[in-house]
């Protein structure tokens, strides 16, 4: 008996239409890059996006034209864009978690999260204002999907906890001995490196020039912005060794406090080269810069030896592990 003869799997086509199934070399489909995975309902989704813009659309407004125009402020918007740009990668395993909402808990710490809200932006208190954001966000997985949704998130959320403005009593006793350690360590180190200069308190004098150390060159606001950074990182790279990512945390503190001293020495040398001038114009913002590139590369250096050590040698976390 003859048999018919079967057509080759490339060369399938759909009966009818004429249109051949778009194949790579493989024979396995390209996934497709979606906006919004299938399972989620785009006009929610939309409505979710309006109410968030219009409630919290004011207050970035505020802060972008308030405290984050201010240097030691100016990582603000770094951090809240990182953080939501995460929230972001993590959609389709937001979306492939299975559906156990928690009602009563979501509606409750939603009615809270408004309040806290509705208070911070009557009484001008950022730190109910802008933390509320959290908490609402917590509130909304509990409510669409559930617990499991907080602990994907839990490196986005935190990484948020860095957008929240510190009472400024809290700063100012917080950056006054860092502004004095590291202008105490710059001046050592110039010292032995046989530059002319002196120190009282926060003011270095290096030959006919005085610097004085600002706030922003405390360290704390690179502590900030790499904490956030470094939170970032470990979510990028996927690692699930607890005690590795504990450590790069750790030292990410006086990494910090370290590039806070190579920038004080780069601006001192700068002003005692090339004078006044160049010291407080452009070679000041590259200064910001200088920083921002030694503290990169110092994490980046810190991380490589961390993954050599056999305890917490760096691992791949598998799909939908957070840190």
């Amino acid at each position: 008996m003859a048999t018919p003869h079967a057509r080759p799997a490339h060369a399938a086509h759909h009966e009818g239409t004429g249109a051949t199934a778009a194949m790579p070399a493989s024979g396995h489909a390209v996934p497709q890059q979606r906006w919004l995975p299938a399972r989620c309902d785009r006009i929610v989704v939309a409505i979710l996006l309006l109410a968030w813009l219009l409630l919290y659309g004011p207050t970035y407004h505020a802060l972008a034209n308030g405290i984050w125009a201010r240097e030691e402020h100016s990582y603000g918007p770094v951090i809240l864009a990182a953080s939501f740009w995460l929230m972001w990668q993590d959609r389709e395993r937001l979306a492939a978690l299975a559906l156990q909402p928690r009602v009563a808990s979501g509606y409750t710490l939603a009615a809270l999260s408004l309040l806290a809200y509705a208070i911070g932006r009557s009484q001008d208190i950022l730190i109910f204002e802008v933390g509320s954001q959290i908490t609402l966000l917590v509130a909304l997985a509990l409510l669409f999907i559930g617990w499991r949704a907080v602990a994907l998130l839990t490196t986005p959320l935190v990484t948020l906890f860095f957008v929240i403005p510190l009472p400024g009593d809290l700063v100012a006793a917080v950056t006054a001995p860092l502004k004095g350690a590291v202008s105490a360590v710059a001046a050592d180190v110039m010292h032995a490196a046989g530059y002319p200069v002196a120190r009282s308190g926060v003011i270095l004098s290096v030959g006919q020039y005085q610097l004085l150390v600002a706030d922003a060159c405390a360290g704390l606001t690179s502590m900030f912005t790499l904490e956030a950074l470094g939170l970032v990182y470990i979510k990028l790279m996927g690692y699930t060794s607890r005690l590795r990512n504990a450590l790069l945390l750790t030292l990410l503190v006086p990494i910090a406090f370290l590039a806070n001293v190579i920038r004080v020495v780069f601006l001192c040398l700068i002003t005692y080269y090339l004078g006044d001038a160049a010291g407080q114009g452009f070679m000041h913002s590259a200064a910001g810069l200088v920083l921002f590139l030694v503290a990169t590369l110092l994490m980046l250096a810190t991380d490589r030896v961390l993954g050599l050590l056999p305890a917490v040698r760096r691992t791949h976390a598998p799909q939908g592990a957070g840190i």
